[in-house]
């Protein structure tokens, strides 16, 4: 899994609340560096922030759609974070690409709803350990 996220913070929240599902998780500090780590390596998921400096989690989404249709690689499922979401940012997720979205802070039972909608191969690794 692929996490997008520029505050520190958020990351933390986020990497502690997976990683005890053995989960692999790289991370990324802005939309740019985002872009970069997915060129390397293939994702299950990525969870995109939003809003961060150099490149927005839109734009950063856009360039990976772009990437997965020039090298013809299976969709990646995209999940945007955002602390409040307003129907425009939402109508942005989708149109950006994006698969859904979920509010900040994170919550670990909305995020395997996410997953469950979405279809993500490591959903059941979170079920099986309470």
């Amino acid at each position: 899994m692929l996490l997008v996220e520029d505050n520190i913070l958020n990351q933390k929240l986020i990497l502690l609340n997976l990683e005890k599902f053995g989960i692999s998780i790289d991370t990324a500090d802005n939309g740019l560096k985002g872009v970069e780590l997915f060129k390397e390596r293939t994702y299950s998921l990525i969870l995109m922030d939003i809003m961060m400096p150099e490149m927005d989690g839109f734009e950063a989404t856009k360039n990976i759609r772009k990437i997965e249709k020039e090298r013809g690689v299976k969709h990646t499922p995209i999940v945007g974070l955002t602390a409040n979401i307003f129907e425009a940012d939402k109508e942005k997720c989708f149109k950006s690409g994006m698969d859904d979205f979920m509010t900040k802070p994170f919550d670990l039972e909305i995020f395997k709803e996410v997953l469950v909608k979405l279809g993500v191969n490591f959903a059941e690794k979170i079920f099986e350990k309470k």
